[in-house]
């Protein structure tokens, strides 16, 4: 009779660990994701280095004015730029337990991240088809590593925003999933920001 009550105590325990964290675990989560940041903002800095160096560069082959289609390349940006405005939306209806919203507002960013993605495929299959491959010249190939790494980036943060959304409607709102909201939702702004002097060194200054 001493022990009646355990099970129940039991799954109370297993309940409170799933929807908290000790402050020191999630302090050191957080700490975590700041490392992982700084490090992707030195390798997209080595990147931007490298092709600004890289840049005319061309082996007499065409160059950014001759590649780049900047209409496209506007849309794209702004369809980026967008989903970052929608990301906030859901940060938003999260703060005021709106998990319905929540959802909604991840999907559509996930719906316009996978909309930016097919412009880029569009744009690399475009370029290739006229013969400017990562190996044409050192220019391409600076300009494909810069520009695909920060396409795989979107792609992950997609990826990884799907499965917050998957946790959020099978658990809730809870302090773990708004903690997960919180980081996907800056990691989605920094590749906003990153994406920003994509456009700007390399298309805008690329076809001025």
């Amino acid at each position: 009779m001493a022990h009646s009550h355990a099970p129940g105590k039991a799954h109370e325990t297993d309940m409170h660990t799933e929807h908290h964290e000790h402050p020191d675990q999630e302090g050191m989560r957080n700490l975590g994701f700041w490392i992982y940041l700084m490090t992707d903002v030195i390798l997209f800095g080595t990147f931007f280095a490298t092709y600004i160096v890289l840049r005319n560069n061309t082996n007499g082959g065409p160059g950014p004015a001759e590649l780049f289609e900047i209409n496209g390349i506007i849309i794209s940006t702004f369809i980026l730029l967008f989903s970052s405005y929608t990301c906030g939306l859901a940060l938003l209806a999260m703060n005021k337990g709106n998990r319905k919203a929540l959802i909604g507002w991840l999907g559509v960013t996930v719906v316009l991240g996978l909309v930016f993605i097919g412009f880029e495929i569009n744009e690399f299959a475009h370029l290739v088809s006229l013969g400017a491959t990562m190996g044409t010249s050192a220019f391409l190939s600076a300009f494909y590593t810069l520009v695909g790494t920060h396409g795989l980036h979107v792609i992950v943060g997609i990826v990884w925003m799907v499965g917050v959304m998957i946790q959020i409607s099978r658990r809730g709102i809870t302090p773990v999933t708004k903690r997960k909201v919180n980081i996907v939702s800056l990691f989605w702004h920094f590749l906003d920001v990153v994406w920003i002097f994509v456009f700007t060194v390399v298309y805008l200054m690329g076809v001025s």
